[in-house]
């Protein structure tokens, strides 16, 4: 099962006078992450690379930023996915300190900024959602409405014709079970047009 975060956690590392400033966060998608890294390239001015890796909803993304192909963005994507995280995004703010560091030293710094930050983070588990869509006889309205908490199943929209139409938002992994009673509850009524 892989894992998101609770919230932001920093590092700040000094490495033969370069800082790296490390952070990894909770995002939902690409375009939040590159936001987040437009931000900080506004809160980072003088900066002289922001490198990132970001685990969203199964894809990945790495950049370097400028520092030598491979020694920033991948390293740290790695870091993300050893740590099977997902909805993650890491950035490295880099200040460069006019030693340099060799492609080893690079790979190694960027990495510990990530590693070193994650030490502090606070897991939780990546809940994947799902959409049902069914109709029941309006005499089960009242019955599901009920049920839906069992299921942690929110009620997304309704809407009465011929029977109650709902839509619904639940776990995954709940899904089987919440259609099994919606099943027996109707008696085999329920009507489920995604499924046809």
């Amino acid at each position: 099962m892989p894992f998101s975060l609770q919230s932001p956690v920093h590092s700040d590392l000094t490495i033969k006078k370069s800082r790296f400033i490390g952070c990894v966060e909770p995002v939902p998608d690409r375009a939040a992450a590159l936001a987040r890294v437009a931000a900080l390239w506004q809160e980072h001015p003088t900066a002289t690379h922001v490198c990132w890796a970001l685990m969203a909803g199964g894809h990945s993304a790495a950049n370097d930023d400028g520092e030598p192909g491979g020694t920033a963005g991948r390293p740290m994507l790695e870091v993300l996915r050893h740590q099977d995280l997902d909805g993650v995004l890491a950035t490295v703010v880099r200040y460069y300190g006019g030693t340099p560091l060799g492609a080893g030293g690079l790979v190694r710094a960027y990495t510990d900024s990530v590693a070193q930050a994650l030490l502090h983070a606070v897991k939780v588990p990546v809940v994947r959602l799902t959409t049902l869509r069914c109709t029941v006889p309006y005499a089960l309205e009242g019955w599901l409405r009920r049920e839906l908490p069992a299921h942690s199943a929110q009620l997304l929209d309704v809407s009465h014709g011929e029977g109650v139409d709902v839509t619904l938002q639940l776990p995954e992994g709940q899904a089987a079970a919440l259609k099994a009673r919606i099943h027996d509850a109707s008696q085999g009524q329920a009507i489920w047009p995604d499924d046809t």
